[in-house]
C-alpha cells in the first residue's frame, strides 16, 4: 500500500472509533423489500425499534433485528458498559443493492425469460443521546 493510501486509511480508522455500527452483507432479498422494514425504525430509540421488529410480519425484520442487536453490542464493547434504557437510538441506517444473480426460466416456444435474484447490504449506525449534544 502506498503512503498516501496508508495515511487515508489511518484517518478513516481514527474517524470510525467514534462511530458504532454493524453491517449485514449479501442478504438474499431485494433492496426494496428491505427498505420497507428499515424505514419503519429509522431514528427510533433502540428498545422501541426492537419491539417493532419483533412483531413485524415482514421476513426481513428478523435480519434487521439481528443487525440491531449486533450494533448495540458493538456500542457496549467500545464503551465498556451496558446501554441504559432510552440511551441509544438509531442515528443512520441505509440499504444498498448487492450482487444480482441472473437465472433463466423456460418460456413458451423455446424462449427463456431472465430472472434476477437480488441481494442487498444493510448498514446500521447507533448513537447515544448524550453524544448528540456535541
Amino acid at each position: 500500500m502506498g503512503a498516501r493510501k496508508h495515511i487515508a486509511a489511518e484517518k478513516l480508522k481514527e474517524a470510525r472509533k467514534n462511530l458504532y455500527f454493524a453491517k449485514l452483507v449479501g442478504v438474499p432479498s431485494s433492496p426494496r423489500k428491505m427498505r420497507y422494514v428499515v424505514d419503519m425504525i429509522r431514528g427510533m430509540e433502540v428498545n422501541r425499534a426492537l419491539g417493532v421488529l419483533r412483531f413485524s410480519k415482514k421476513q426481513a425484520s428478523a435480519d434487521v433485528e439481528k443487525l440491531l442487536r449486533s450494533a448495540i453490542a458493538n456500542w457496549e464493547a467500545k464503551n465498556d458498559r451496558k446501554a441504559e434504557d432510552g440511551e441509544l437510538y438509531i442515528s443512520k441506517v441505509f440499504v444498498d443493492g448487492g450482487v444480482t444473480m441472473k437465472r433463466m426460466r423456460p418460456a413458451p416456444q423455446g424462449r427463456g425469460y431472465r430472472i434476477r435474484k437480488r441481494s442487498n447490504h444493510v448498514t446500521l449506525f447507533v448513537d447515544a443521546k448524550t453524544n448528540d449534544d456535541k
